[in-house]
């Protein structure tokens, strides 16, 4: 799953990056720890060339209240379910990230965060998709994001990893039809993510700042001895 994000790049990086301009309401600032309720920047399908923000829980739009919501969608299965049918089959999106967050569970029964981000690369997009909430006096736009397979380096930490997309699978994305955009839900193929611990002050989502992302100081901060 994925259950918490970041996305702390500087806004000028951002826009450059994706080749898109921040249009969402109100100024554009780092978070470093982003929680399901919270907004996310995202790109849609309808307008490749602006980075909007969205609700992070698509609300079913049979709900009465725009309460609960999805903040993941299995993609194995997603086109499948009433909830997600018409996002799926027309309403991709990226989610924006500089690196995302997991938890490893240990004996001992606590869990260790891990931050997980693409070295070398400002920001990368996950794929999402969203939808459009409309209630009697209130209209809210939201996504989820979906999950897949764990690859290698996150096998380690959990049993499912977001759908990190390559670059330049990014534009077919959002591009493509629904059968082809199933063939790019997979796990990342690449070698250029990379995780490392950190403490558990990302656990409360009211920590937002830069000592979220600052490594243990121990010799076990990395993955090394974890990963096949």
């Amino acid at each position: 799953m994925c259950g918490r994000n970041s996305l702390f790049t500087e806004q000028d990086d951002l826009e450059d990056r994706f080749g898109a301009e921040v249009v969402a309401d109100g100024s554009y600032r780092p978070r470093h720890n982003i929680a399901p309720g919270d907004d996310l920047h995202i790109i849609t399908n309808e307008a490749s060339d602006e980075i909007a923000r969205y609700h992070w829980s698509l609300i079913p739009f049979w709900a009465n209240e725009p309460e609960g919501g999805m903040i993941n969608a299995r993609s194995e299965n997603a086109g499948e379910k009433r909830v997600f049918e018409r996002a799926w089959n027309s309403r991709p999106c990226l989610v924006l990230s500089s690196g995302l967050y997991e938890w490893r569970s240990t004996n001992g029964g606590s869990k260790q965060p891990f931050q997980i981000h693409r070295e070398d690369d400002p920001a990368f997009a996950m794929a999402g998709l969203w939808d459009v909430w409309e209630g009697e006096d209130e209209t809210i736009s939201c996504v989820t994001i979906l999950t897949t397979e764990p690859n290698d380096l996150m096998n380690s930490i959990h049993d499912r990893m977001p759908v990190v997309l390559p670059q330049d699978a990014e534009s077919d994305w959002l591009a493509a039809d629904p059968d082809t955009r199933k063939e790019l839900c997979q796990p990342y193929p690449k070698g250029d993510l990379d995780a490392y611990e950190i403490s558990t002050r990302v656990n409360n989502p009211g920590n937002d700042d830069p000592q979220v992302i600052e490594p243990l100081d121990h010799e076990q901060s990395g993955l090394g001895e974890f990963s096949s």
